[in-house]
């Protein structure tokens, strides 16, 4: 019975310690603490990085940008090779490292000062090419933010969406109208319209992409040139009523007309056909009936 006794009191003994103050614990004792309870702070640059703004501007920024200017400068239907993936991780890191709004900021004036070029360039083609290089250059733009606004996906989420309200594709299409679209209006559409009144001035897909393109940047053009609209976009025009027939009638005429008078067709040509008197008809053998009817 004495034994069980000794045993506690040696238990007693091993886990009272002497008191002493604060100041006098030492550091050893302090770390004797089970790893449980020790508090863990967790720094965000020990999961990933910490990329300082200096490392943007000369490793991160720079890929982005070759990859930009890549993407709107290359031939429409031609596909440059860049690797999307790694872009997109250039810019992930870089959002998750709290830099979104300078590279929006550098997206945005790289866009502008090429778009600006572009309209320059424009300002001085001849009359005779210009509606070729105004659709040549929208078609480039147009397919360059296929490629453009998938590398900034995981920007145009966490920064542009939810802090700006607004969608990443929809404000580089805004930059094209603002930049080059509106400073070229005044000059493109007498040409588009000039171009009507001669078939085949201007090719049928230049036109119609024209048309189409400019009409989702900028619908408030239709009902200044219906006309022109109402070739390719359906229900610009009010609907025709049974007062318009006499108008729809004359119009037709007169263009019928100006084919004439222009393009040298001929109404009712038949140099190549023989004329419906010429024709004699042949009475049809009775082949299938016997010969000993009667």
């Amino acid at each position: 019975m004495e034994e069980p006794m000794e045993e506690q009191s040696v238990e007693e003994t091993s886990v009272k310690q002497p008191q002493t103050s604060e100041g006098d614990q030492k550091p050893a004792e302090r770390k004797k603490l089970p790893s449980l309870l020790r508090p863990v702070v967790i720094v965000p640059s020990a999961v990933m990085g910490a990329i300082s703004m200096e490392e943007y501007e000369m490793q991160y920024w720079p890929k982005l940008e070759n990859a930009i200017v890549q993407l709107l400068t290359q031939t429409p239907g031609d596909y440059i090779p860049i690797s999307y993936e790694q872009m997109y991780s250039c810019v992930y890191k870089c959002v998750c490292q709290q830099h979104s709004e300078r590279m929006y900021n550098d997206l945005m004036s790289l866009v502008i000062g090429h778009l600006q070029r572009v309209s320059q360039e424009l300002k001085s083609s001849p009359p005779d090419a210009y509606v070729e290089r105004f659709n040549f250059a929208m078609t480039q733009y147009m397919q360059a933010l296929g490629g453009i606004a998938p590398i900034f996906n995981y920007m145009n989420r966490f920064y542009v969406s939810s802090k700006l309200n607004t969608d990443l594709k929809e404000e580089l299409q805004k930059l094209f109208t603002l930049h080059v679209a509106e400073q070229h209006i005044s000059t493109l559409f007498p040409m588009l319209q000039e171009a009507q009144n001669r078939p085949f001035a201007v090719s049928p897909p230049t036109m119609a992409n024209i048309i189409k393109t400019l009409h989702s940047l900028r619908p408030d053009l239709a009902p200044q040139y219906p006309d022109l609209f109402a070739r390719f976009i359906p229900n610009v025009l009010p609907q025709a009523s049974a007062d318009d027939l006499p108008r729809i009638v004359e119009e037709t005429r007169r263009w019928q007309q100006e084919l004439l008078e222009r393009e040298g067709f001929a109404r009712g040509e038949t140099s190549r056909k023989r004329s419906g008197d010429e024709l004699q008809t042949k009475p049809t053998p009775l082949s299938f009936m016997p010969k000993n009817s009667c």
